[in-house]
């Protein structure tokens, strides 16, 4: 299998959706022309692998994160890292990632990524890890702050354990 990889364009938004719509996953196709238009903007990075020429997956960079330990430190974050089904287990969350490293090395020493707590994000916890990122040391977080000792939470995609990694810039 061949993979490449390349930036987002604005054609990709309907291809993506498509992809993700087959394997039962809503991801509309306005999420990714916003995408687009940040990266235009300069505020975002997206990649999009494709495999043998169909689409993968992708990834993006958030110069500024919305978490704001990493927003305040100045720490690029890598978002909404996905890769369809079919495709896992290839190396392609790896792929994305090691580029989105060497475009965050450009400006930063540390890029920062969110995992989710349950199983789903399973595979994502043991890559991100495989890969030295450790956690930032401030525990769970889900909107407006971090998990406090006693709190009750419910567990969904946005509860969320944020992890750093220094680059070899």
């Amino acid at each position: 299998m061949k993979v490449e990889l390349r930036l987002l364009t604005v054609g990709d938004a309907d291809v993506i959706q498509s992809a993700f719509e087959e394997q039962g996953w809503n991801k509309p196709a306005e999420l990714y022309m916003r995408y687009a238009d940040e990266q235009q903007r300069g505020t975002r990075v997206t990649l999009i692998a494709e495999a043998d020429g169909k689409f993968a997956g992708y990834g993006s960079i958030v110069w500024a994160s919305d978490y704001a330990a990493f927003r305040e430190a100045g720490v690029p974050e890598i978002k909404d890292l996905n890769v369809l089904v079919k495709y896992r287990r290839q190396g392609i969350a790896s792929r994305l990632m090691d580029e989105a490293e060497i475009i965050i090395a450009e400006r930063s020493i540390v890029a920062g990524i969110g995992v989710g707590l349950f199983s789903d994000y399973g595979n994502a916890q043991i890559l991100y890890v495989k890969r030295g990122y450790v956690p930032d040391g401030r525990g769970i977080y889900v909107e407006p702050g971090h998990v406090k000792y006693g709190d009750t939470v419910t567990m969904d995609d946005d509860l969320v354990l944020y992890l750093t990694k220094r680059l070899n810039g």
